[in-house]
């Protein structure tokens, strides 16, 4: 910047400070609290050090602009930086800023957000203003930074005038994205016009993108300018649009959820396509869309199951293809010879191959795994279910060598650690009778693994030596490690049917605040009536309802009122206790507390309807209602209209809002509260092609969403009302 305008800037920066430290900083608040650090980060962005500028970014997207959310200090700022950028000090970042502060705003309202877009709204002007800058980065910058504030009346024109005369690619590129986020509909024209081989690449990933977002047909065209560009994430690393920086997935993943054959048809043909690529990096590219399409559509293993040769055909590619081939499981046996190959090598290479053929190919696997079971943590923690999504040990198959590898493995001297203990223990387990003859080793264990090994010693036992094992727990229940103490007397209970160490071990938990009350508190409850004399060890263990009380407590609480009502029968304890936790503020991180003390008043039945109005208060949130709707039912059936509690209910299960109780819930209510509608939208909620469970850690996806379309289906059953 030449001299003249930067003595104007110094000249200007007195007054303009002056009117920051006459803002009520302090009083407002960001991320971190009070504001009243903002001026000196404005301060540093005007000064002569760089890196103290760079710092001062770095604050502000810490503290104004959190992880993409905005607070009341945040519209308060945005004239300064607005007026700092308009002035040359660090233009582009400044204007890159004010674009995350709209994109994190929103368009109506009085709230914090629609108030900080409509503070970059104001700033418009100043913005679009460097659409026209010389340089191409600050060009960049303006037209998504305008794009964000959502205002095409005031941005399009502007825009479109511009893309008319612009010649950098990058800027072209990102002027048509830009009209698509405003416009997509009205830019789909000007995005078909330009896939052809006619733009630069970049503009034409960024047109296939509008095209999509335009809601166009996924034509031969669209089909063939997509594989003419493979890879394309290098395409887009330099735009400012990090929603669609790995372009192939966000089409396929698009394309999947219009949720119609032709739409689905493109994204596989697309998917096929990409996966045999002559290009490495492209294939690269290929799988991880083709593992978002897994996560998202239920046929997806089956139309990918083709390619999967293709995947494995060169052995030094086949790595990159193991967490597709884990996710297509048993469709992808095609690749089971070469995982097999690989498998059988040495070291960490040979462990990633064998995770995947646990998923591809069970009885290929397990042999290879006892073979060298110390040196495959990868591979026993797919074959113990980790890979299922916690589905347990059961996914796995059942082999002799394994057992007799696990059983070795276990007497070593020196040998697993704590970690691979506990997955060798819950594999034991849920193979059950099969394993007995791992009871010695199992037994050994104990004192290392104290919370696992009593479940499955349970699980494995012989009704001949169920005597000597009982010993062995019962000691542990008195005198082993503290955190196994309820997990061994629990144990011995199923064992014998003795619950005296089980009673001698849940009172000595439950101390008021201790970790384990909430565990402790359950057991209570299993035992019923049996139970009495913990009754006044259980009111000891209440929270001081008159405090701050955090979500552990809250939760051990509704146990303690859970068991109450179970020992005693007396619901003039258990209410009060439930109805406190159930006036608790409603943060989003409350809502499995809620749901919990709602199951806990359902159990309670038609003694619980003072709790009516706080269940009541539930229906507002979508997670909320399974629960709160199966207790309002086993409290007050009457208070229900069973087609409206049916609509929620489904609701619920559609956005994957605690889906497996809403499903259970419809079919509590009866066939009077389900509709021919109502029923049509079951249908779909099991035969659709999109997953209703999509969220969620990624190996337990696929299995929870199978289980959810039993539900549906099983529901759909149910004779509908006319």
């Amino acid at each position: 910047m030449s001299v003249p305008g930067a003595m104007i800037r110094c000249m200007d920066l007195t007054r303009f400070f002056a009117d920051v430290d006459a803002q009520p900083w302090a009083d407002l608040h960001h991320a971190y609290g009070s504001a009243a650090d903002i001026p000196d980060c404005l301060r540093a962005l005007a000064g002569e050090s760089e890196e103290a500028a760079s710092e001062a970014i770095s604050e502000l997207y810490g503290s104004i602009l959190h992880q993409g959310s905005v607070y009341g200090a945040t519209a308060r700022a945005v004239p300064y930086l607005a007026r700092l950028a308009g002035a040359g000090y660090r233009t582009e970042d400044l204007l890159v800023l004010l674009g995350g502060i709209a994109e994190g705003g929103a368009d109506e309202g009085d709230s914090e957000e629609a108030a900080c877009r409509a503070a970059v709204v104001g700033q418009l002007p100043l913005i679009l203003a460097k659409a026209d800058a010389e340089d191409p980065g600050l060009r960049r910058a303006a037209a998504w930074a305008a794009a964000m504030t959502g205002a095409a009346e005031q941005v399009l024109p502007v825009l479109r005038l511009r893309r008319k005369t612009e010649t950098d690619p990058g800027v072209r590129a990102e002027l048509l994205g830009a009209m698509a986020h405003l416009d997509p509909p009205g830019t789909a024209a000007d995005a078909t016009a330009a896939i052809g081989a006619h733009e630069p690449a970049e503009v034409r990933i960024v047109a296939l993108l509008a095209c999509v977002d335009g809601g166009l047909p996924w034509g031969p065209a669209h089909h063939a300018a997509m594989l003419s560009l493979l890879p394309v994430n290098d395409l887009v690393e330099g735009r400012l649009d990090l929603e669609r920086n790995e372009p192939l997935q966000y089409v396929v993943e698009e394309l999947l959820r219009r949720d119609t054959d032709a739409d689905r048809d493109a994204a596989y043909t697309l998917l096929d396509g990409a996966l045999r690529s002559a290009d490495s990096e492209a294939r690269a590219e290929a799988l991880w869309a083709a593992e978002t399409a897994c996560l998202l559509s239920r046929s997806a293993p089956e139309r990918l199951a083709g390619a999967v040769e293709a995947m494995v055909a060169d052995p030094a590619d086949a790595p990159a293809a193991y967490s597709l081939l884990a996710k297509l499981g048993v469709r992808a046996a095609a690749a089971a010879p070469v995982l097999a190959r690989l498998a059988a090598g040495e070291g960490d290479p040979a462990d990633r191959a064998l995770e995947a053929l646990v998923a591809v190919a069970p009885d290929r696997a397990a042999p290879l795994l006892a073979r060298d079971l110390g040196r495959r943590p990868r591979a026993l923690g797919a074959a113990c279910g980790f890979l299922f999504g916690g589905a347990a040990g059961a996914s796995f198959t059942y082999d002799p060598e394994l057992l007799d590898a696990i059983r070795t493995r276990l007497a070593e001297a020196g040998g697993p650690g704590a970690d691979e203990v506990v997955r060798l223990v819950n594999l034991l387990g849920a193979w059950g009778s099969r394993a007995s003859a791992a009871l010695p080793e199992l037994s050994a264990v104990l004192s290392l693994c104290p919370g696992a090994v009593p479940k499955a010693l349970v699980a494995i036992c012989p009704p001949e030596h169920r005597g000597t094992t009982a010993e062995l727990l019962t000691a542990a229940a008195r005198t082993g490690p503290e955190e196994g103490r309820l997990a061994a007397a629990a144990a011995v209970r199923e064992l014998t049917g003795e619950t005296g160490p089980l009673r001698a071990a849940v009172a000595a938990r439950l101390t008021p605040g201790g970790p384990a009350v909430r565990e402790a508190a359950s057991l209570a409850a299993g035992l019923g009536p049996e139970a009495v004399a913990l009754v006044p060890a259980l009111r000891s263990a209440l929270s001081d309802r008159a405090g701050d009380r955090n979500i552990p407590q809250m939760d051990a609480d509704v146990e303690i009122a859970a068991a109450l009502w179970r020992i005693t029968g007396d619901p003039e304890e258990a209410v009060p206790v439930l109805a406190g936790v159930l006036a608790e503020v409603q943060p989003m991180w409350l809502r499995w507390t809620f749901g919990r003390a709602a199951r806990a008043a359902a159990r309670i039945g038609g003694a619980a309807r003072p709790l009516v109005p706080a269940l009541e208060g539930l229906l507002t949130e979508p997670m909320q209602i399974p629960s709160a709707v199966l207790a309002l039912h086993a409290i007050a059936p009457e208070t229900l209209d069973g087609p409206r509690t049916a609509g929620l209910l489904l609701d619920a299960a559609e956005q994957d809002a605690d889906a497996e109780t809403a499903l259970d819930a419809l079919v509590v209510l009866g066939p009077d509260s389900l509709t021919e509608d109502g029923r049509r939208r079951l249908i779909a909620l099991a035969e659709r092609d999109l997953r209703v469970r999509a969220s969620g850690l990624e190996p337990g996806i696929a299995p929870a969403d199978e289980r959810l379309r039993e539900q549906a289906r099983e529901a759909a059953r149910t004779p509908a009302k006319p």
